[in-house]
């Protein structure tokens, strides 16, 4: 496909694109610790206060907060990667994404314990050697795990959190290792269960020092959820309030995403000229996740090894309509069943549709009577759908995400096509 034919582009032609090697862009993962880059002062809090605290022997728990999509499970990978490098901690990443009972929290963290040593794969064979009830052969596909032998387990593991890890710590202690970083990750699921919140309690309270003279057991905790879920656990027990160490995950500064950008094509062998970047990290916004759509779709579309302003333009309206028909189509659309919710919605999308905000009475003199009756039940349902959220300036709104404003605009104009 020539370069010329990059504004014709079609989905059919993107598929059809051959010749193309390994995307460095991981939409629907973490990224690889190879192409972190950013966060600089969240990584600098928890290396210093957290992970180097633990290395000396100070238990230590935070929780890293930050909105969905904004990079919290690659920041904890990253900091347990360069824990485990530097600092002789033993990473365990648990994801409680399934978890709806602390039976199925306990099953987590032991199937993530068997599957640790991603780092350092001896430390893995250490731990497994000292858990072989629960481990099947190796294949190419990675560990048999005894599902029935690990649910049977379970319970033990949250009963007793504190002396499974500090057992798991004696197995590769002569491998140099001086504590444990236990990630919580994904917690949506477990959050509204009171006995989730007494569980983490319990564990931080057990492993606090009467005296300094008092052994404890290395272990730094991190749990990850966005702040609705912290809120969450102080509500079903209020002293969890006061345990965790709160690192928040903001936005990536446009720096941060030039550099991100640069340094995933540059690892693919592709340029990518300064309007391309511009363009792409507008819409991206400084959400890691949307970046990642962004650039695997840019990636593919690229016919001459140089992503440019076209190549830009084309990645993020259909990374977009990706983006739009897997959150925005399934939470907004599906939520705002009625007539009038819909009318309000498109009318706002064809105002200003690069603009990211609205004032209330601008969009209220465009809107019939009904629709004025249902506005603030709309506005409400939207602000609980983290689709608006509300300005500095009384009356006015916020899209929070760009791709999720674009992509309610594309909606828009299609639903007048099709009229």
């Amino acid at each position: 496909m020539a370069a010329t034919d990059k504004k014709n582009i079609s989905r059919d032609d993107v598929n059809a694109i051959e010749g193309k090697g390994r995307s460095p862009f991981f939409p629907d993962q973490p990224v690889p610790v190879e192409l972190f880059v950013g966060r600089s002062v969240q990584i600098d809090h928890i290396e210093k206060r957290a992970v180097g605290q633990v290395a000396q022997g100070k238990p230590v728990s935070v929780f890293l907060e930050g909105e969905y999509g904004i990079g919290k499970t690659s920041v904890a990978r990253f900091t347990q990667w360069a824990a485990e490098r530097n600092d002789g901690l033993l990473g365990i990443y648990a994801t409680l994404e399934r978890a709806e009972s602390m039976d199925d929290v306990g099953a987590a963290v032991l199937e993530a314990t068997l599957r640790s040593g991603v780092y350092n794969p001896k430390l893995g064979e250490r731990i497994r050697e000292g858990m072989a009830k629960f481990v099947g052969e190796q294949s190419l596909f990675g560990l048999t795990i005894h599902a029935e032998a690990l649910r049977k387990e379970a319970p033990n593991i949250t009963r007793g959190l504190l002396p499974f890890l500090s057992q798991t710590l004696d197995r590769v202690r002569s491998s140099g290792v001086t504590g444990v970083f236990l990630v919580l990750d994904e917690i949506n699921g477990i959050a509204s269960n009171p006995q989730f919140a007494a569980f983490l309690k319990a564990v931080v309270d057990s492993n606090a020092p009467i005296s300094l003279a008092q052994p404890t057991l290395p272990l730094l905790l991190m749990v990850c959820g966005v702040e609705e879920r912290r809120r969450q656990l102080i509500a079903q027990h209020e002293s969890v309030a006061r345990i965790f160490d709160v690192v928040t995950i903001e936005q990536m500064s446009d720096g941060e995403m030039s550099e991100f950008f640069r340094k995933a094509f540059e690892s693919a062998h592709l340029s990518v000229e300064p309007d391309a970047l511009q363009i792409m990290s507008h819409f991206a916004a400084g959400f890691p996740k949307v970046m990642h759509l962004v650039g695997n779709t840019a990636y593919w579309l690229d016919a001459d090894g140089r992503i440019d302003k076209a190549d830009a333009v084309s990645a993020v309206l259909f990374a977009a309509d990706e983006f739009g028909k897997r959150y925005v189509g399934q939470q907004v659309y599906a939520a705002l069943r009625s007539d009038s919710y819909r009318s309000i919605l498109t009318k706002i999308a064809r105002m200003g549709p690069m603009e990211m905000s609205f004032k209330r009475h601008d969009v209220e003199r465009g809107l019939t009577d009904a629709e004025k009756k249902n506005f603030n039940n709309f506005l409400q349902r939207m602000k609980r759908l983290k689709v608006l959220r509300g300005a500095d300036v009384p009356g006015e709104y916020v899209f929070i995400m760009r791709m999720a404003r674009l992509y309610i605009y594309m909606q828009s104009i299609r639903a007048t096509v099709a009229r």
